[in-house]
């Protein structure tokens, strides 16, 4: 099935989407940091194969979406977005919601916020709330997540990043997915990210998160769903050696999700896992979504 590139607006932002299959229930995928839509290269037409309508939207400032007017990067942005896209591309109950790091973030969120949009859920590299609170109160998670706190400092970290086409950036994919060859996924993130604009926007994810950016009280609601697990049966995915979050905190992600959930851990990859275990990660995503 071949992927396309289609465009839909949402909640006045006019986002870039890749999209495979025109017909049947709707799986929204949503990739995180330092990452793009073509992160979900080898899951969309699996998905379509499968009779879902698959969209992996370029999520809030990363280009081609537009970089948003309003410059909000909380999480209850991402799930606003989240249940806007929903509406706009005439989802319905059947709806799947697919995410990893950042985009799993958003569909736990979005899953919780609006429950009725959607069946099912699959998450990837950030642990459900419960597991990932306790991940970062331990010595060993916050050196790993030594990063989120140098995003921090804004204009200094912006210019480090971007140094060297996106060399740090190149350096987070080394370091979290030992021994993947990333040249195409660090192509299609520079392209992404390539603009000063559209790295700021990235980076304000975390700074919006840890405090040092602006939030938005209107979305209260959209942000405090995030703290808790979606209702739906949800299968969660985390790479064995994974640089950025430690699998060790993905073992017993399952006890901190609601009923009918699993979770796996994916042996021989890291961070990325679908795109260095495409087919393994495809298999156990639509094996789940058959259920």
């Amino acid at each position: 099935m071949p992927i396309e590139q289609t465009t839909v607006e949402a909640g006045g932002i006019r986002f870039a989407c890749l999209t495979a299959g025109d017909r049947g229930p709707l799986a929204l995928c949503l990739h995180g940091f330092p990452d793009t839509a073509h992160g979900w290269r080898h899951l969309l037409p699996a998905l379509a194969d499968a009779g879902y309508r698959a969209v992996a939207p370029f999520m809030r400032g990363y280009a081609p979406t537009e970089v948003p007017a309003d410059g909000r990067y909380q999480t209850g942005a991402l799930v606003r977005d989240v249940v806007e896209m929903h509406e706009a591309l005439g989802g319905d109950g059947d709806g799947v919601l697919i995410g990893h790091d950042w985009g799993a973030l958003a569909a736990y969120g979005a899953a919780s916020f609006e429950p009725q949009r959607w069946r099912r859920v699959v998450t990837a590299a950030v642990p459900p709330p419960g597991a990932m609170a306790a991940a970062m109160t331990t010595y060993e998670q916050l050196k790993r997540s030594w990063y989120m706190f140098f995003f921090q400092i804004a204009g200094f970290s912006d210019a480090i990043v971007g140094m060297d086409d996106l060399d740090f950036v190149a350096r987070l994919w080394a370091d979290w997915s030992p021994g993947h060859d990333s040249a195409e996924d660090l192509a299609h993130v520079r392209a992404s990210l390539g603009e000063p604009a559209n790295l700021a926007a990235a980076l304000g994810y975390y700074r919006a998160t840890w405090g040092t950016a602006p939030v938005d009280p209107a979305l209260d609601a959209e942000q405090q769903a995030g703290a808790h697990p979606p209702p739906q049966p949800t299968l969660y995915l985390h790479g064995r050696d994974d640089g950025c979050i430690g699998a060790e905190f993905a073992e017993d992600a399952a006890t901190h999700l609601s009923p009918g959930s699993e979770s796996v851990v994916v042996e021989g990859c890291g961070h990325f896992l679908q795109v260095e275990r495409p087919d393994e990660v495809n298999r156990l995503v639509l094996d789940f979504l058959a259920r």
